[in-house]
């Protein structure tokens, strides 16, 4: 469901002279000299306009920003660092007075992130009691929840002496999932989960286990003829359905400050291979002190994802019971000496230094909330 937002304008309008303006300026000063010095009337005429001019150039601008209104449509789902379609809608309350030249940019929140959106935006003019929409692309740095997004709305019109600028602060609260790009050694480990779950459902799938009438569109392949022959009409030869070896993973909490990088790449990991492991229809059975659920007879991948969107770490959370030592196990331990005696032996275990070749360029930051 797309969300809406709000936001007015401040009436606190920022300055900035631009390069024609300081020009303009040192030729108003000049001009203003000559004409105190000759005292010549067509001089001070021309002062007057030139003043004239820079006043009606600060009203216009002034009421270019004024009335406007900024509306962002973001998607139900959205990762971090990565690209995000969206939508920009400017409306202009005025009822009949258009803005022009206006430039739409998302300005860095106060909490040291990067602007998310990645493109500034340019809309020529804006007629008054109209909305103009404009598709970008946004991008959030981290996992977590996003509380405030910050965009410029700037104007040079009309004559490009001044700059002015008013910041619009749309305040809500976005749930931004962690990543599920690879990073360095993500990939490899799908692929022996892949490995490991092929070589167990070799020889499944085979053991007969019916024979029924045949229906529309279903393959010849399996085509009983015997039967067929005997009832006269086509039957089908059942087979029992692959029971799919189940994948669990689990996600230690206990990780103290140090290792506050590991525990983000982890979160990240996980969230990498419940999304491609879930493409591939196998069963996950996620676990993490105080949560669990089983996908897909519990939820979705977002019930998974939502989670990893806000776990934090938590030292002094206790180690818990594999649940199933049939399933292929993956255990994500900072420290995982205490799980090892608790069942979690045959576990693909992914300790402290297992992301120490992971790109750093990621910025894999904790979650928080942005303002």
């Amino acid at each position: 469901m797309w969300t809406r937002f709000k936001a007015a304008l401040r009436r606190r309008i920022k300055y900035r002279i631009t390069t024609g303006g300081v020009l303009f300026s040192m030729a108003l000063a000049l001009v203003g000299i000559a004409a105190a010095i000759s005292a010549n009337n067509l001089l001070f005429l021309i002062l007057a306009a030139m003043l004239a001019t820079l006043m009606v150039s600060g009203f216009i601008s002034r009421l270019c920003l004024a009335g406007l209104e900024i509306e962002l449509l973001l998607p139900d789902h959205i990762f971090a660092r990565q690209p995000t379609p969206a939508m920009i809608k400017l409306r202009n309350l005025k009822d009949w007075v258009p803005s022009f030249s206006l430039h739409v940019e998302a300005a860095p929140a106060v909490t040291g992130d990067a602007p998310i959106l990645d493109e500034p935006l340019y809309f020529p003019v804006l007629p008054g009691g109209n909305t103009l929409e404009e598709n970008v692309s946004v991008r959030f740095a981290h996992r977590g929840t996003h509380k405030e997004n910050l965009f410029v709305v700037a104007t040079k019109f009309p004559f490009g002496f001044l700059e002015k600028t008013a910041t619009v602060t749309l305040r809500r609260e976005t749930l931004v999932y962690p990543s599920t790009d690879t990073l360095t050694g993500f990939a490899d480990l799908l692929e022996t989960v892949g490995h490991e779950l092929e070589s167990q459902s070799r020889g499944q799938g085979s053991d007969f286990y019916r024979v029924r009438p045949y229906e529309a569109f279903e393959s010849a392949r399996h085509v009983d003829w015997r039967s067929t022959a005997h009832t006269g009409e086509l039957q089908l030869r059942e087979f029992a359905r692959e029971q799919h070896r189940r994948v669990e993973i689990f996600l230690d909490r206990n990780a103290v400050a140090s290792s506050s990088l590991w525990f983000e790449n982890a979160v990240s990991c996980c969230a990498f291979l419940v999304w491609n492991l879930l493409q591939e229809e196998t069963e996950i059975h996620f676990r993490s002190q105080q949560f669990e659920t089983i996908i897909p007879e519990e939820g979705d991948v977002y019930t998974i994802l939502k989670y990893l969107a806000m776990v934090q770490p938590q030292s002094g959370r206790t180690p818990e019971f594999a649940a199933d030592e049939s399933n292929f196990q993956i255990l994500f331990s900072a420290d995982p000496k205490l799980f090892l005696k608790m069942g979690w032996h045959d576990a693909h275990v992914v300790s402290g230094d297992a992301f120490a070749a992971a790109d750093a360029s990621s910025d894999a930051a904790s979650p928080q909330s942005a303002g």
